[in-house]
């Protein structure tokens, strides 16, 4: 049989590597994209914990020191004349903790002052005061001029109806942080006060 002419204007078909090109381009662009993605997301997921991390050290994880307070008082007994005076106080005393762990403080004294000189003093126990918490107890001070020297400032307060007394103590302690990490602390008080003759009351207590 004769070999079938080829018909003019009739070409076989070229192969088109277009379609292939195309789709390794998309597929590299794909996945250009996707390690783009990647990187964007460590580099947030980096900048959040380091955030995360700085706001724990300064909150959680900074120690700050507790407060050591006379908080309140009433007297059992309360005696007074015009040149000496006798009492017992039944002082009400906080140690205030704003740390995210308990603060462990030793046993101590809180002395009581009448114009620099003192009056009275009593043991504080050693205790716990918990995390964002305060310890709250009592301790009884009897007060009494006896070993005061002669002062004339005693008639004068005592005419006035007012008896400015002072308090200072020190606790010496550790803030423990997450069960492991411990920081030394210690807490100075420093509180004024009157006692008003008139009717056996503390006021004007403040304490820094």
């Amino acid at each position: 049989m004769a070999d079938r002419e080829q018909q003019p204007g009739h070409h076989m078909p070229e192969p088109n590597n277009y379609g292939r090109v195309d789709e390794e381009a998309q597929s590299k662009e794909l996945k250009r994209q996707k390690r783009k993605k990647l990187i964007l997301y460590i580099a947030a997921f980096v900048v959040f914990q380091t955030i995360v991390i700085v706001i724990f050290s300064l909150t959680v994880m900074k120690v700050k020191t507790p407060k050591f307070r006379v908080r309140a008082a009433s007297f059992e007994t309360f005696s007074v004349s015009a040149s000496s005076f006798d009492m017992r106080m039944n002082a009400r005393l906080g140690v205030k903790n704003t740390n995210f762990g308990p603060y462990k403080f030793d046993n101590s004294t809180i002395t009581f002052f009448y114009r620099g000189a003192e009056v009275g003093n009593a043991f504080v126990p050693k205790a716990t005061a918990k995390f964002l918490s305060t310890k709250r107890f009592n301790v009884t001070i009897n007060l009494s001029s006896t070993n005061l020297l002669t002062n004339s400032e005693l008639g004068s307060d005592f005419n006035s109806g007012i008896l400015p007394l002072s308090s200072t103590s020190r606790l010496t302690g550790k803030v423990e942080l997450m069960l492991v990490m411990k920081k030394k602390k210690a807490v100075n008080m420093n509180c004024t006060m009157e006692v008003s003759i008139a009717t056996h009351q503390l006021q004007n207590l403040k304490c820094k």
